[in-house]
């Protein structure tokens, strides 16, 4: 039973993970869409062009995932340091660890550590680069509202999934009209799910560590380590 526990314990850690490393990617790297609206392209462009000029990126951030028909309504908080690939994300309890070949999953709770090397051919590998050829296609997008959101102006861009299989039924990034950074993003999947990453803090060029990125195996002497390849 309690094998059972924690196994769904670790699939739902996973799938959260998975989620949030996708919206990481949209901060990260920006779009690269075919253009199909203009004033959309040049916005998310401008996007992408901010962020790349930083050496590395720190984002705090709230995570809200909504469910009115299922009666769910669950809040996190977690943070992430970004520089190129590599990361390091600290999410509901489990930090996750990538040094730009290998992902470390920690998961303090359980005492294991789950090391696994990535796989650039695996088109259902979870890394930044992948989700950027993700969205080089797929998506109808246009400029959507903009919100006066305690004195920002926020212009929001809607994506639309052009596959009838996917479970978004649209994506919404909104945009800070005069910094030029992300201030949230909402899914909105088609079974009445609505989650939203809203960003609480976002420092760039921050002094980091040589080993920011490195995983120290030393530091959890008594954790089971599971080696996926």
């Amino acid at each position: 039973m309690k094998s059972n526990i924690q196994d769904s314990k670790q699939n739902y850690t996973q799938t959260m993970g998975k989620r949030l490393l996708f919206i990481m990617a949209l901060f990260l790297f920006g779009f690269s869409i075919q253009a199909q609206d203009k004033k959309a392209k040049d916005l998310l462009d401008q996007v992408t062009a901010k962020v790349k000029s930083y050496n590395n990126i720190t984002i705090d951030f709230k995570y809200s995932l909504n469910n009115a028909k299922e009666n769910i309504n669950q809040d996190s908080k977690g943070n992430v340091i970004m520089k190129g690939n590599q990361y390091v994300l600290n999410f509901m309890g489990v930090t996750k660890i990538f040094d730009g070949q290998k992902t470390y999953t920690i998961v303090p709770e359980d005492e294991e550590i789950t090391i696994s090397t990535v796989n650039e051919k695996d088109d259902n590998a979870i890394t930044p680069s992948k989700m950027l050829t993700f969205f080089n296609s797929g998506y109808k997008y246009s400029m959507d509202i903009l919100q006066n959101v305690k004195g920002r102006k926020i212009q929001y861009i809607k994506l639309v999934p052009v596959s009838a299989k996917d479970q978004r039924k649209e994506v919404l990034l909104g945009i800070d009209v005069q910094t030029k950074h992300i201030y949230n993003l909402i899914e909105v999947g088609k079974k009445g799910t609505k989650t939203t990453l809203t960003v609480n803090s976002f420092k760039t060029n921050q002094p980091l560590s040589k080993n920011q990125f490195t995983f120290a195996g030393s530091k959890y002497p008594n954790y089971y380590i599971n080696k996926l390849d």
